[in-house]
């Protein structure tokens, strides 16, 4: 499954992907995001890891634009405890280096509380942290 959100100009400003294979949502940001859209956004992709049953997520903010510190209240008192209880328990997140988006990014995981949180400035060990939590969680889950 791949959805893409568009903005009111009709730009995509978020994909949302299952990798069945590695059971975690990809979700890959771009442009700037409105308040707005980053709570559509990270509600949708909630959905779409309850509905898969899935625990992970692997976010690229790499080709967000600015910030969206002004989401981040909302993200860590509305958001982050209601995507626990639909079953995040991982969420690794890519961002570009010396960034408004690394920034608050940065915020968010020294903040957060619901679930494992971690961010990375390269795909490759954002997704190898995702795949030894994961190999974890399914060996306790048997």
């Amino acid at each position: 499954m791949k959805r893409e959100l568009v903005n009111a100009f009709g730009n995509v400003f978020l994909t949302i992907t299952l990798d069945h294979e590695n059971r975690w949502i990809t979700a890959k940001w771009q442009g700037y995001s409105t308040e707005e859209a980053i709570k559509t956004g990270l509600e949708a992709y909630t959905k779409a890891l309850e509905s898969a049953d899935f625990h992970s997520m692997l976010i690229d903010t790499r080709a967000m634009v600015g910030s969206w510190h002004h989401s981040l209240d909302w993200m860590l008192e509305e958001w982050a405890p209601q995507a626990a209880r639909d079953g995040l328990q991982y969420y690794a997140m890519v961002v570009e280096p010396e960034s408004f988006a690394e920034a608050s990014a940065d915020k968010f995981y020294e903040q957060v509380r619901y679930f494992k949180a971690k961010v990375f400035e390269d795909l490759e060990s954002a997704e190898n942290w995702l795949m030894r939590r994961a190999n974890w969680f399914q060996s306790r889950a048997y």
